[in-house]
């Protein structure tokens, strides 16, 4: 039997249940700010030709880049992609919102604590994912602070050759436990 536009169908209340049910859940175990941060990412990109970059993995099987574009010493823009759940999706965005502005020396002093602050509080299955984006913001920082990127801009691009494509060779770090 052909079903008529504009009437629900059983497999739209079911979906509409399934939507509320998840939403449900996230409200029991997530604050309203990770809600939202998870939700509606502000920051979630790759930057073409950024003066630092860095992409870890975390021993969660998550990974996390970070890109940080500087005005001299201070943070102008920053972004980040995970392939990761809703908390690492919150944790890169919330990082990345917080680092704008600030200094390199600044921005180097966030702690994970700092960020799970920031989001109201984490469940402990999730504090990982602010320690996996500390820890990439903290690869970033020593990466350009440390000489490299060499070259300027150019070199900064996740795979040197500043054409802002992103690769990973030689530039993965792997977080073997919980930091």
């Amino acid at each position: 039997m052909m079903e008529h536009r504009g009437e629900e169908t059983d497999f739209d209340r079911m979906v509409t249940e399934l939507q509320r049910q998840i939403i449900e859940q996230e409200r029991a175990l997530y604050s309203a700010k990770v809600i939202e941060e998870a939700h509606n990412p502000t920051n979630l990109g790759r930057m073409a030709r950024p003066d630092g970059y860095g992409i870890v993995h975390g021993w969660c099987g998550d990974t996390m880049e970070v890109y940080l574009r500087l005005n001299g010493a201070r943070i102008e823009e920053a972004t980040f992609m995970t392939d990761g759940c809703g908390p690492s999706v919150a944790c890169g965005n919330m990082l990345t919102r917080l680092v704008r502005g600030m200094s390199l020396e600044e921005a180097g002093e966030i702690k994970p604590e700092d960020l799970i602050a920031a989001l109201d509080g984490l469940p402990e299955e999730s504090l990982h994912c602010a320690e996996l984006a500390v820890n990439t913001l903290r690869y970033v920082l020593e990466r350009y602070l440390g000489g490299q990127p060499r070259g300027g801009r150019d070199a900064a691009s996740p795979t040197g050759r500043g054409d802002g494509s992103t690769g990973e060779a030689g530039e993965v770090v792997e977080m073997s436990g919980a930091t």
